[in-house]
């Protein structure tokens, strides 16, 4: 467990997630997913919770979460072997895919759905280089789940304020749209599981909606090279 990314110590991430999530968002009737940030708390944590905040009476048994991969170079897909927070170990979704130890695109997500979703198993997918007809076979067998779909990225790295600002805004449009010809457009370390996520959200004519937009320069006031983050709900 890397305790950078988050409070290591119990009571002070469950009050740094407390303090996220009790923003008041307006709900959606149906939620199939989230598109989130997975940077540390500190900086996208807000964006999250905003996005994860609308689980509050929500039930889901499974959660599937697909995030990019920051350490190893593969293709195709992976799953984490166990994962282990200050909060507790999860229950991992038994499956077939080659295990990898460590991943923070999914594991930072975790605290988040163990408050939110306290029973629920998960199923943390790490996705390597994969290309649209993956993605499109991958998302047909997804949308079949009973389950909640967490898509982690974040969004433009080390750019200056407004060149980020403007960058970002152009990505949150070709999601919203679901413009698969504009995706070599999109600027997002986790461009392969939204590739994914955005052939889930055709396939079942879901339309990913942002709930929030920052960058780092807008948590540090440091605006010479900042890092971008959205969250959405679908």
């Amino acid at each position: 467990m890397n305790i950078n990314w988050y409070p290591a110590n119990k009571i002070e991430l469950e009050e740094m997630l407390n303090d996220f999530l009790k923003t008041k968002q307006k709900f959606p009737k149906e939620l199939h997913g989230l598109i989130v940030p997975h940077a540390g708390y500190q900086f996208s944590g807000e964006i999250s919770g905003k996005a994860y905040s609308l689980l509050k009476g929500k039930k889901f048994e499974k959660v599937i979460i697909l995030g990019p991969s920051h350490y190893k170079g593969f293709k195709g897909i992976k799953s984490l072997k166990e994962i282990l927070t200050p909060l507790g170990r999860i229950k991992i979704v038994k499956n077939d895919y080659e295990k990898l130890d460590y991943e923070h695109s999914v594991q930072n997500q975790i605290p988040f759905i163990q408050k939110m979703l306290p029973n629920a198993k998960i199923l943390p997918l790490v996705v390597g280089q994969i290309n649209m007809d993956f993605a499109e076979t991958i998302a047909k067998e997804l949308v079949k789940e009973k389950a909640l779909f967490v898509i982690s990225t974040d969004l433009s790295h080390f750019m200056p304020y407004k060149q980020a600002t403007e960058k970002d805004k152009a990505t949150i449009k070709i999601i919203e749209k679901l413009n698969f010809k504009a995706l070599q457009d999109i600027d997002a370390c986790g461009i392969f599981p939204l590739m994914i996520g955005m052939q889930m959200c055709k396939q079942k004519s879901y339309k990913p909606k942002l709930i929030e937009y920052k960058n780092s320069g807008d948590v540090t006031e440091d605006k010479s090279s900042v890092v971008g983050y959205a969250s959405f709900w679908f």
